[in-house]
């Protein structure tokens, strides 16, 4: 039996990245965890039942809460971590945690979230997080410095494995590597078409923050006058409301069971942004909604054009309206749409990433 490591950039909030994370852990049960940082009053419960080992920057001032201020320093982080003994490290990376040490004898699997965002992209990331002028040029020689290392730190990596075609073609463009696909896991149980005809509302939920484009979905159903519901917060909202017209509705962060309900009595679903990958879509197919989505991102993988959704070409508001005009012209059936969904479960991503770990391990072995 192979002897296995689980690598992670770090263990101080709560995202996509982390719902893999919790999957890979309950695979690999017996696995370490090891990270750079871990600050346990900012993860559930359930984390502390982990074996998780960090690294130096661990005991750094405040690293927990303002991680990104030591960002030069996570690249020496990663290369500190010792993973002698083990026979696979798996790394589930959207940082630096790929550039990870391994020998000869170690099969070394990444999978990749994404290309470092703010290596390779660095004028989009800026932009999204409101940078100065200033804050840009000084960064610039450290974010040249950075795309080498990950460059190369990408080249020892024995085998990467996409969670979207966005992405394989990332991994291609960015580190002239190829790669397979394996669709993150998505809990699809949580959500289940209903049996009532759906309401006449469209809903959103994301966080509000500039890259996901609500205001696409604000500004077109406040033209048109039909009912919005936005679910979720962020530093857009103010600015977000300003411009919504009377048939839009902010209501928040909501639980899980309104949110279900949301889910799947929507006229539709919108997705606007462009995403490495996107679960809300497929959440609200699996509740047996379309989804009108931009036509880029990993929503070309998640939603069939006409089957279960619609796309619109263009980031503006005429685009979008035009989508939603088109609406009445198609019928979705909902236990189509959520069969859709259900190429995304859970149990499909534990037995493609186990069997892809198993394979590709014995075939290390033989050479």
């Amino acid at each position: 039996m192979a002897r296995v490591a689980l690598v992670h950039d770090w263990l101080n909030q709560i995202g996509g990245a982390e719902s893999v994370l919790e999957v890979l852990v309950r695979l690999f049960s017996s696995a370490p965890v090891y990270t750079t940082i871990y600050g346990p009053e900012l993860m559930p419960d359930r984390y502390r039942a982990w074996d998780i080992r960090t690294t130096f920057l661990d005991k750094a001032p405040g690293v927990h809460r303002h991680h990104q201020y030591y960002l030069p320093l996570y690249p020496l982080a990663v290369h500190s971590m010792s993973l002698q003994g083990y026979d696979v490290v798996i790394s589930n990376k959207s940082g630096f945690c790929h550039g990870v040490r391994t020998t000869n004898r170690q099969l070394h699997i990444d999978y990749c979230l994404t290309p470092t965002r703010y290596v390779w992209d660095f004028a989009t990331y800026a932009e999204r997080e409101q940078m100065g002028l200033g804050a840009r040029l000084a960064l610039r020689p450290l974010v040249s410095w950075l795309r080498r290392w990950d460059r190369r730190a990408a080249d020892r990596v024995d085998h990467f494995v996409a969670i979207s075609t966005e992405i394989q073609q990332r991994i291609k463009r960015y580190y002239g590597r190829d790669s397979v696909i394996i669709y993150p896991p998505v809990d699809t149980g949580l959500y289940r078409p209903s049996s009532d005809a759906p309401e006449r509302f469209f809903l959103v939920a994301s966080r509000l923050i500039p890259y996901k484009r609500i205001d696409l979905a604000v500004r077109a159903c406040s033209a048109l006058g039909v009912p919005l519901v936005v679910v979720g917060e962020g530093r857009d909202r103010a600015a977000l409301e300003a411009v919504a017209g009377p048939t839009v509705e902010f209501r928040g962060r909501v639980s899980a069971k309104e949110l279900s309900w949301l889910m799947s009595h929507c006229r539709a679903f919108f997705f606007p942004g462009r995403e490495d990958f996107g679960i809300a879509p497929v959440e609200a197919q699996a509740a047996g909604r379309p989804v009108i989505a931009f036509a880029a991102g990993g929503a070309l993988d998640t939603v069939v054009s006409n089957k279960t959704g619609i796309f619109f070409s263009e980031q503006t508001v005429d685009s979008l309206v035009e989508a939603i005009l088109s609406l009445d012209r198609h019928t979705f059936d909902p236990a189509i749409v959520r069969e859709n969904a259900e190429r995304f479960g859970v149990e499909r991503f534990e037995r493609e990433f186990v069997g892809y770990v198993a394979e590709t391990w014995q075939t290390f072995r033989s050479n």
